[in-house]
């Protein structure tokens, strides 16, 4: 295999100039060549994904490794930037470095700020001011929505989205009218089952879902990580069924509903023994 003839200083620049090299026209790596910044992007979110997953399995081992696949992302992306003369990854590595600096005062400069709360109500100050500021440089007027993701997920954006109104006040004071309110989008999703409007009922949902997710902010509950949870959790169960269904001869097509249900009950049964 060809490297480069001189041997970088360090194990970045290294993998700059392997990324380099595999964009080069000339001799570089065909797929590579042919990417841009879109057709990245969902590999990009993917990365960050297996990362998420490899803290969540305690593995270190596949978090570097991980960790490895979601640099490579940025260095990608600041390759492709750079070869349009728009940026290079000294560029993105020297802005985040200023952002830290310039949102922790209490660490690089004088300010006192003695508590993680404290830093919290700081940090979303920061970036607030930094939001108008952007706001103004584009000449359009600032909302407390501004520079929330579209690519974010839904349940992931939608928390992000109460969180924003709320701090302007927009909230309900506790709970208690939060899951009012999903008793009251439940019914309104019956009404559109009842009238079999495909449209209204997918409407109604989206409500529902949004409301959920309001309810779980509402006690300090990651939307998000509890139906990853809950995936989790339905992928075990559904596994011992199909180990049940495998000790008995049987597959989950040859027998009926009731018999799935029953395994289902011994699965749940049993996974609620089992140690996390």
């Amino acid at each position: 295999m060809d490297q480069p003839t001189d041997t970088p200083s360090t194990p970045m620049q290294r993998l700059l100039e392997v990324m380099a090299r595999l964009r080069d026209p000339d001799g570089g790596c065909p797929w590579d060549i042919e990417q841009d910044f879109a057709s990245i992007a969902p590999y990009t979110i993917e990365e960050a994904y297996e990362v998420a997953d490899a803290i969540a399995q305690g593995d270190l081992g596949h978090l570097r490794a991980e960790l490895g696949d979601l640099l490579l992302q940025v260095v990608f992306h600041a390759q492709m930037a750079a070869e349009q003369d728009a940026f290079d990854f000294a560029d993105v590595a020297g802005d985040i470095a200023d952002k830290m600096v310039k949102r922790h005062p209490h660490v690089f400069g004088g300010a006192d700020i003695a508590t993680a709360e404290a830093q919290t109500l700081a940090w979303e100050d920061q970036k607030a001011a930094e939001r108008a500021a952007e706001a103004a440089r584009h000449g359009r007027p600032e909302s407390a929505l501004d520079g929330i993701a579209l690519a974010l997920p839904a349940l992931s954006r939608a928390l992000k989205l109460q969180r924003r109104a709320a701090r302007v006040g927009f909230d309900w004071p506790s709970a208690a009218p939060v899951l009012d309110k999903v008793r009251e989008e439940i019914d309104e999703l019956r009404q559109e089952i009842t009238a079999d409007d495909h449209v209204a009922m997918a409407d109604e949902l989206g409500d529902l879902l949004f409301s959920l997710v309001n309810l779980a902010r509402h006690h300090q509950i990651d939307p998000e990580g509890a139906l990853r949870a809950a995936n989790e959790k339905f992928e075990r169960r559904f596994r011992g069924v199909e180990r049940r269904l495998e000790e008995a001869g049987k597959t989950a097509k040859a027998v009926n509903l009731d018999e799935l249900e029953t395994f289902w009950r011994q699965a749940k049964a049993e996974d609620g023994k089992a140690p996390r």
